[in-house]
């Protein structure tokens, strides 16, 4: 704790957590992750006895969350009661409790300001909600849309320019928010990949989108050379963007389009599968892609639900979610290998190398990593 605190990465506005495994959450600040080497924090820390970064959506709201929060509300009552309009406290619980920041750009979330009033008040109220959250540029996230690249539906409320600048362990993410997702909460997976030594591979990414895993592969990790697949062209010149901006363009070919039709086999050394809720799509591709003389690893990307009687008590949550991950683990293990049987005509083995849980999504529904060894008999 003494060492995050001389680093700045401790977050004072937060407290600390007993999970129910009795470990303990030591929340960081997500101002001052771009700046730091989690890596070197990660190796330095570790010495000190059993430590993992993980993501945790605290239950805890911070105190420069609240203080916005705050001061929007003042601002906002105000500017309604100068157009002749009433506050209620219906209004108030209308307001974002969070939203996310990129550099001067604030996104808030689809559930806020959608009571009629809102609607009803003409173009300068957004002017004065980001003048209360300390933002020049404002934009509200409706839904995903449908349209198989699971885009945002995000509508710019203040400022036409909608391209953000995301620093993550030294990498620079570059993506139009009305256009592009960007998931924090993927940050422990991404530390994990950059913490890969992957020189002389060659790696797949199946599912590149801006390069959330593509450039750590390529910066940190070392390989030698990425094939990098994504079907959104607007996620397409984001990743082209970033692979410029971090100078990894040399080792890095993007491949356009339905990764099913990709020309390629007998190639990766790795192939990472980062789709959630599922990538089993993927698998038969991932399965042609491995080199077939000496196999590969595969980086399967699943939502697995655990179950677990009401009336358990709470430290057997960790272990029921535990028994799932592994019981799909090994059934995805075996089927992996019968489709390397049907994709070569020869016999493979499947070894499970870990099982990394990288976020929740509700109470007993997990985002897991396998690291799946595939190797010919």
């Amino acid at each position: 704790m003494r060492r995050l605190q001389s680093r700045g990465a401790l977050d004072l506005s937060l407290s600390l957590l007993k999970d129910s495994d009795e470990t303990v959450l030591l929340p960081i600040s997500p101002s001052c992750l771009p700046h730091l080497d989690l890596l070197s924090l990660r190796t330095t820390l570790a010495s000190d006895g059993t430590f993992e970064i993980v993501w945790s959506q605290s239950p805890l709201q911070s105190k420069k969350v609240r203080t916005a929060s705050n001061k929007l509300e003042k601002v906002l009552q105000a500017w309604l009661e100068s157009h002749g309009e009433r506050w209620t406290e219906e209004l108030r619980g209308d307001l974002p409790g969070s939203f996310q920041r990129h550099g001067d750009l604030l996104l808030l979330g689809e559930r806020c300001f959608s009571l009629p009033l809102w609607r009803k008040m003409d173009q300068q109220v957004w002017g004065a909600v980001a003048r209360g959250l300390g933002a020049k540029r404002l934009a509200k996230m409706s839904r995903i849309s449908r349209d198989g690249f699971r885009s945002p539906v995000v509508t710019m409320l203040v400022g036409e320019h909608s391209w953000v600048k995301h620093v993550d362990n030294g990498i620079s993410y570059e993506f139009d928010v009305t256009r592009c997702m960007f998931s924090a909460g993927n940050i422990t997976e991404k530390l994990r990949v950059a913490g890969f030594d992957c020189r002389g591979e060659t790696v797949v990414d199946l599912y590149a989108g801006i390069g959330y895993f593509t450039l750590p592969y390529l910066v940190h990790a070392g390989a030698s050379r990425v094939h990098a697949c994504e079907w959104n062209p607007d996620a397409v010149k984001a990743l082209q963007k970033n692979l410029e901006a971090n100078g990894v363009s040399d080792r890095c070919t993007v491949h356009q389009g339905d990764n099913r039709q990709l020309q390629l086999c007998d190639v990766a050394d790795r192939v990472n599968l980062g789709l959630v809720p599922s990538s089993e799509d993927g698998w038969p591709v991932a399965c042609r892609l491995l080199n077939r003389t000496a196999g590969g690893i595969l980086h399967l990307h699943q939502n697995v639900t655990s179950s677990l009687p009401s009336d358990a008590p709470r430290t057997s949550g960790r272990s029921a979610d535990r028994e799932a991950w592994r019981a799909w683990a090994d059934d995805a293990a075996g089927r992996i290998a019968s489709l390397l049987k049907d994709v070569t005509g020869a016999r493979w083995t499947t070894n499970t190398r870990r099982i990394e849980g990288v976020k929740s999504y509700a109470p007993r529904v997990h985002h897991i990593v396998l690291d799946l060894e595939c190797r010919p008999s």
